[in-house]
């Protein structure tokens, strides 16, 4: 039992007790309760294990654990990919600062996984962190966790609240976790699912409508967080626009080839803003496009152009190389990767 538990029941149990008799007279009668009181102290004792079985006092586990026998709930809503040292790092100093976690994540006890003792239910930047810091110079930090008895539904309940209340969690993140609970908890209905969670009707039919957006899409974004339900819902339901998915799927591979373009060469990904007016301006395939007009650039560390596609003709690629760019051999390399990567996009191969 935790000492804290521990300590907190020895409080509600030992409550009015007397103190153990001295062995002098004077004592003895100065300390020995009366018949009223002592009536009294067994009342109270009969009390607190009485909301103790009951359940009006609520006992709360506490324990300090080794993260790697920690499992992370497939339910959960974070991307765990997405989770890393930079985009942990404020808890991490949090961590260190405060000299231990604070916030304990929630957990349930697991009987079939020989590898894993619990499953955590809400707390997955807390476990990254504390895994990351006893990966790094800290391996006596422990995962404080709060164990709790939830079946799957209650633990998705659980986890939803927490993270209403967390900036870091996308939409899009929330979203592809209702659609997975939907079929999971509720029999794939949503005014079920709405009145479970309390949400408006809807908003939870932007939620799954926006959760069917395909991941060749999403990958156009740098920070999945600039992509916002009201966007998200209108790019998915350009998407259901035969017509026009070809175009944005086509689009979106041509805008991510682009970033990792630019990120390689030490620059900014395309903002949010203009990631989406693009995907909702795709209106033809990229193979129907005039190749002679095809125009675009690759900027570099210093935020200058180091290689730009100035056209197409029947005979090949015009690529400008600016001169005083900054930009290193293998910088250019990568560039030139992505170009012919996007020309091939764009229908265009120099094979």
């Amino acid at each position: 039992m935790a000492r804290k538990q521990s300590d907190y029941l020895a409080s509600l149990l030992d409550e009015g007790e007397a103190q153990a008799p001295d062995t002098a007279p004077q004592a003895l009668s100065r300390q020995a309760p009366s018949p009223a009181r002592a009536g009294l102290s067994l009342l109270g004792r009969e009390n607190a294990l009485a909301r103790v079985a009951s359940g009006e006092v609520r006992q709360v586990t506490q324990l300090l654990l080794d993260p790697a026998r920690v499992r992370i709930w497939d339910g959960n809503a974070r991307i765990q990919a997405k989770l890393s040292e930079q985009s942990c790092r404020d808890l991490i100093d949090s961590i260190l600062a405060e000299g231990g976690q604070k916030v304990p994540a929630v957990v349930r006890h697991l009987s079939d996984d020989p590898d894993h003792d619990y499953e955590l239910i809400a707390g997955t930047r807390r476990h990254f962190a504390v895994s990351w810091l006893r990966a790094h110079s800290y391996p006596e930090m422990k995962l404080l966790a709060q164990v709790a008895d939830l079946d799957d539904e209650a633990a998705f309940r659980l986890a939803d609240i927490e993270n209403r209340a967390r900036k870091d969690i996308s939409d899009i993140e929330r979203a592809r976790n209702y659609a997975d609970a939907i079929d999971r908890h509720y029999g794939g209905r949503a005014v079920r699912m709405s009145e479970r969670l309390k949400l408006s009707k809807g908003w939870l039919s932007k939620m799954l409508k926006a959760a069917a957006i395909p991941d060749t899409v999403l990958a156009a974004f740098a920070n999945l967080h600039e992509l916002t339900l009201n966007p998200a819902y209108k790019l998915a339901t350009a998407l259901d626009d035969k017509a026009r998915a070809g175009a944005i799927l086509a689009e979106a591979e041509a805008i991510a080839a682009e970033n990792r373009a630019a990120i390689a060469a030490g620059a900014p990904p395309l903002p949010g803003t203009a990631v989406l007016r693009r995907l909702l301006a795709a209106t033809s395939t990229p193979a129907r496009r005039d190749q002679r007009s095809l125009q675009f650039e690759v900027s570099g560390s210093l935020g200058r152009t180091i290689m730009e596609v100035k056209g197409v003709t029947r005979h090949g690629v015009i690529l400008h190389l600016p001169m005083g760019s900054g930009a290193a051999d293998d910088h250019l390399l990568q560039a030139l990767r992505d170009v012919l990567e996007t020309l091939r996009l764009n229908g265009i191969s120099v094979r």
